[in-house]
């Protein structure tokens, strides 16, 4: 009774100050902004109230996220200062993927020793990956093509910030300029493959690098695999212990998600403000329609071919994808996405193969970023593409941004190196800098859905989806999704 009648609070409060929103945005109605800002504290007040009623996680993370919003537009110096909380958090997450991928991935092959299934699992991960980023790319071309965001737009007047080099690939951009361009395609792509495996396993741990963390993974599972079983047993139990404990230490960790969650909202506020959304809101716009079509023409065909309960998949999804959304991290979002999506119905084993694997070969969101913000440059730069031109510089940025997730604003670099490339110029990536951090929470959002449905897909695919556990979450939630 208590949940209900804060729910309807809620609802009443939230849709008053939606109302009184519109109408001083529209200019219809005069409010002093003493009076807003007074608007958005009743509103925080009343959410806390409605989180302490509900005592779930996800609603305080979602009432975390707003109030960062708040903190962030009525208290912008205090907002950035909160940064280190919300960095926090992210580290914190992030000493957990190494150990839960290592053991998950060693205890998935080893333990079962069926290595025909690691194969299986590999060419169908890729060919749905390639499929789904594929369709991503080319709806990123439809949305900047239809709406025309960057015509007209006059970016040599907005602010430009700095923008981000890397000095990673340094030692490979000395080499292609020593090349001939004919052959930087190959040499590009030998390069992705040498960056595949971890010249020390500590090293490629302490640098996040997620994809080198699978490879040696698997490779270990699969040596341990042909290991006598009297040797092999110590070794499985310690990786099957070892993936028990990450799990529970994931879930202590997620006791400190809303704090760092709200302080990454009210940094991101406060930092942006509000006026550079009018100069470059129609770009905004138009990616986060596209990536809405994406997941309405796209990811829920395919959940709804494959009979997956919606409903209960959202609900299980929520919580890795709103802490995706606020911290624009999707390491931060990995351990739970995994935990969400075994309790889902998805076997351990395909949950810590596919979804870090499409941590760098599966990135839909950041794939239909960058198709349609290189276009937007040529755009705003007054360069007409053809459809062919477009094209390639689309599946350009595709193939060549495989393998960077754990590299800092990594789609930017991919971006900036294309722009190169083509002869598009870097200065309007300097003005759109300003909302990357916008642009980058919706993309991530839709990189974890994407990698969450794939592992589903593969399950199905395997014949190895639990089909009754979406319907046995709902009943383990009020005792395993509780805050004190």
């Amino acid at each position: 009774m208590l949940k209900t009648k804060m729910g309807l609070t809620t609802l009443i409060t939230i849709s008053l100050a939606a109302i009184i929103t519109l109408l001083y945005e529209f200019s219809l109605v005069s409010f002093s902004p003493e009076f807003l800002m007074g608007t958005r504290w009743v509103v925080a007040v009343v959410l806390v109230a409605n989180a302490f009623a509900r005592k779930n996680l996800t609603t305080w993370i979602l009432t975390c996220m707003i109030l960062g919003v708040f903190v962030g537009l009525d208290f912008p110096n205090l907002a950035i200062s909160l940064q280190p909380l919300s960095k926090g958090f992210i580290k914190l997450v992030k000493t957990i993927v190494g150990p839960i991928l290592f053991a998950t991935l060693v205890f998935g092959i080893a333990g079962h020793s069926d290595l025909k299934q690691v194969g299986r699992m590999a060419w169908k991960s890729m060919l749905y990956f390639f499929c789904a980023t594929t369709c991503a790319i080319f709806i990123g071309l439809g949305a900047i093509n239809l709406t025309k965001a960057g015509v007209g737009v006059d970016v040599a007047n907005m602010p430009h910030e700095e923008l981000p080099t890397n000095t990673a690939k340094s030692a490979d951009a000395v080499t292609l300029e020593t090349l001939p361009e004919s052959v930087h395609p190959v040499y590009k792509f030998t390069a992705f493959f040498r960056d595949l495996f971890p010249e020390n396993i500590v090293k490629s741990v302490a640098d996040n690098q997620v994809l080198q963390i699978v490879v040696f993974s698997v490779l270990f599972g699969v040596g341990l695999a042909m290991v006598d079983e009297k040797k092999r047993k110590p070794m499985v139990d310690f990786a099957e212990s070892m993936s028990e404990a990450m799990f529970k230490f994931t879930n202590i960790i997620m006791y400190f998600a809303p704090i760092g969650v709200g302080a990454a909202m009210a940094y991101t506020v406060g930092h942006l403000g509000v006026d550079i959304l009018k100069n470059l809101f129609m770009l905004l716009a138009t990616l986060y329609l596209a990536l809405v079509c994406f997941l309405l023409l796209i990811l829920l065909p395919v959940a709804l071919y494959l009979k997956v309960p919606i409903g209960k998949f959202i609900n299980a999804i929520k919580e890795p994808v709103s802490i995706a959304f606020a911290t624009t991290s999707s390491d931060a979002a990995l351990p739970k996405a995994m935990e969400a999506m075994e309790k889902f119905g998805v076997p351990r084993k395909i949950v810590s193969f596919v979804i870090p694997t499409g941590y760098s070969f599966n990135l839909d969101g950041t794939s239909l970023y960058l198709s349609l913000a290189a276009i937007f440059v040529a755009q705003a730069a007054g360069i007409n593409l053809s459809f062919g031109e477009q094209l390639t510089i689309a599946f350009t940025l595709m193939i060549t941004s495989k393998g960077v997730a754990a590299v800092p604003r990594a789609s930017l670099i991919i971006l900036i190196a294309t722009a190169d490339q083509f002869g598009l110029p870097t200065f309007v990536i300097a003005a759109i800098l300003g909302i990357d951090e916008l642009m980058d929470m919706a993309r991530t959002s839709v990189n974890v859905i994407g990698n969450c449905l794939a592992t589903v897909v593969v399950a199905k695919w395997e014949g190895e989806f639990d089909e009754e556990a979406p319907y046995r979450i709902e009943e383990s939630t009020p005792n395993t999704d509780t805050t004190a």
